[in-house]
């Protein structure tokens, strides 16, 4: 079949053409012309403080500093590479609220529609999407609840599974809706099983398509264990020495709360995407970064999806994860241009250690107790 130049499919192909020249552009960059500030600091970080991972540095589009630092698998000595994947943990949850988000701005979704108009006998009554998002709900953490019931430890959990869990056992919940904010996994997990719902696409299928795809992100997946009898990535996770190597299980089955697998380079890509409006109208976005927690203190906050950090003329959205031998760091600085990427396979304390680096960017240091109660600085 012929495609005419000026067709809509030519069109199409034509922007994705150019898209992928001008990302190309985006990930250039050249190893002699590390910022060495940076370059000293990851060195430092990595032989005194154990980081093992991948990292990404860059500042109004361009990548100042990127870099892979150890092993992918001790046991087999095998190094990382910056287009080793790694399991995002909680920074997966930016991406399931972008998937959410963009189901609302198409109209299949509405915020204030409640679980039960997608799953009529979920027990716990008048959870909105909106509570999800921002972890308002006073759901049970199905991740411990899960402990209990689940019998074939080896055997992959999906999210109808852990859906299925919550529906039959009904544990007690952690407060009314729209109580109080109580970080939680489960909200991200019903999250995603409310876009296989609405969507009636695999999770990984629909995010492929309307989130990575969009942002150019061509190494990141979603991986479930209830799919793969082994994720299909070099990386494995590290518990804080390198003798401990964390096994996979039932619990890398559910999605949505995690289970998203990326690289350095494509978290850069998804920033720049977001920036550029590609993925999601600048409105939505404006929505996504507003603090809407009862916070602890008055400069963190939490969004749809994403952590937020509001010191003085700033705007700085972020996540974090921790799961199963991997962290990872996600920081965006909105208005100073900024993007930290740190991938890292040993859950050691590392990701701690990052004043310096920050004062380096000249950006506001992230770290929630080096702030008062006042949100005051100090040191």
């Amino acid at each position: 079949m012929i495609i005419s130049c000026s067709s809509p499919e030519a069109k199409q192909l034509q922007v994705k053409e150019d898209q992928n020249k001008k990302d190309s552009i985006s990930l250039l960059y050249d190893p002699s012309k590390a910022d060495p500030q940076i370059d000293e600091f990851m060195k430092n970080l990595h032989q005194r403080s154990g980081f093992n991972g991948n990292v990404l540095v860059a500042k109004k589009g361009k990548i100042l500093y990127q870099n892979s630092f150890g092993w992918a698998n001790h046991l087999l000595k095998d190094s990382l590479t910056l287009d080793s994947q790694f399991e995002l943990a909680s920074a997966t949850k930016p991406m399931t609220g972008l998937g959410v988000l963009k189901l609302v701005e198409d109209g299949k979704l509405k915020l204030e529609q409640t679980v039960n108009d997608f799953y009529p006998n979920f027990p716990y009554p008048g959870i909105t999407i909106k509570q999800l998002l921002t972890h308002r709900s006073g759901l049970p953490n199905y991740v411990y609840f899960a402990e209990t019931v689940w019998k074939d430890r080896k055997k992959g959990m999906t999210n109808q599974d852990a859906m299925n869990l919550l529906i039959e056992h009904h544990p007690g919940r952690y407060g009314a809706p729209d109580g109080r904010f109580h970080y939680n996994n489960s909200n991200y997990m019903v999250l995603a099983a409310i876009v296989e719902k609405v969507t009636g696409q695999d999770f990984a299928v629909y995010m492929k398509e309307k989130i990575f795809d969009a942002a150019g992100m061509k190494h990141t997946n979603v991986y479930s264990k209830a799919v793969y009898e082994k994720i299909p990535t070099k990386v494995i996770g590290h518990d804080k020495v390198w003798r401990r190597s964390v096994v996979q299980n039932y619990l890398d089955g559910p999605v949505g709360d995690k289970g998203i697998y990326s690289t350095v380079q494509d978290l850069f890509l998804l920033d720049r995407a977001l920036r550029e409006g590609r993925v999601l109208q600048q409105a939505t976005l404006d929505s996504a970064y507003m603090p809407r927690s009862d916070a602890k203190r008055s400069l963190f906050s939490y969004g749809y999806g994403w952590r937020t950090f509001y010191p003085p003329n700033n705007q700085v959205v972020y996540h974090t994860g921790w799961w199963h031998g991997f962290k990872s760091l996600y920081v965006r600085d909105i208005k100073n241009d900024v993007t930290i990427v740190l991938l890292t396979n040993m859950a050691n304390g590392s990701l701690n250690q990052l004043d310096n680096l920050y004062k380096i960017l000249e950006i506001p240091i992230l770290r929630q107790n080096a702030y008062n109660a006042n949100g005051e600085f100090v040191e």
